[in-house]
């Protein structure tokens, strides 16, 4: 394998950008900011004042990451493998190239706190909106697969 240059990275995801990153284009169509108040009340992580064991995932980022496993129809721990691979999916999540990135156990945690504190379908709903309301159609189908698109000639994968 050839080593890239200096600015081997950034090229490649100016690429990916010219190609039409369909997550980049969701990045900028939703404030992903407006979930955190309904994430942090359900999530109820304490101020950390306790101790001990390491500081939970960043509350947006996490509720991207249950969407593209939504999207993409995978198991927590392909998402774990996909997280890492994927270029577009790290800056998506806003995960650094270098840095931990949530494991499968991680993820399974963030959903089932989600779920028990009754906040799942909420999220979801308050996110299908952001994108009704801007003219995106969203399919759903009982496997859990989110399909995203501005028309039928348009559908984000």
């Amino acid at each position: 394998m050839r080593q890239s240059g200096l600015f081997g990275l950034s090229e490649h995801l100016n690429r990916l950008s010219a190609n039409g990153d369909p997550l980049e284009e969701l990045n900028g169509l939703i404030d992903f900011e407006i979930f955190r108040p309904a994430l942090v009340t359900a999530l109820s992580y304490g101020d950390g004042s306790r101790g001990g064991g390491r500081p939970p995932y960043d509350a947006v980022p996490m509720f991207k990451v249950l969407i593209l496993a939504a999207q993409n129809n995978v198991s927590d721990a392909r998402m774990e493998y996909l997280i890492r691979d994927r270029l577009s999916w790290l800056r998506f999540l806003g995960f650094d190239l270098a840095a931990a990135t949530p494991d499968a156990n991680t993820i399974r945690m963030f959903r089932e706190r989600l779920t028990h504190a009754g906040a799942m379908d909420p999220l979801f709903a308050a996110f299908d909106l952001e994108l009704k309301t801007r003219g995106y159609l969203v399919v759903r189908e009982e496997c859990g697969f989110v399909e995203f698109a501005l028309s039928l000639e348009k559908v984000w994968f």
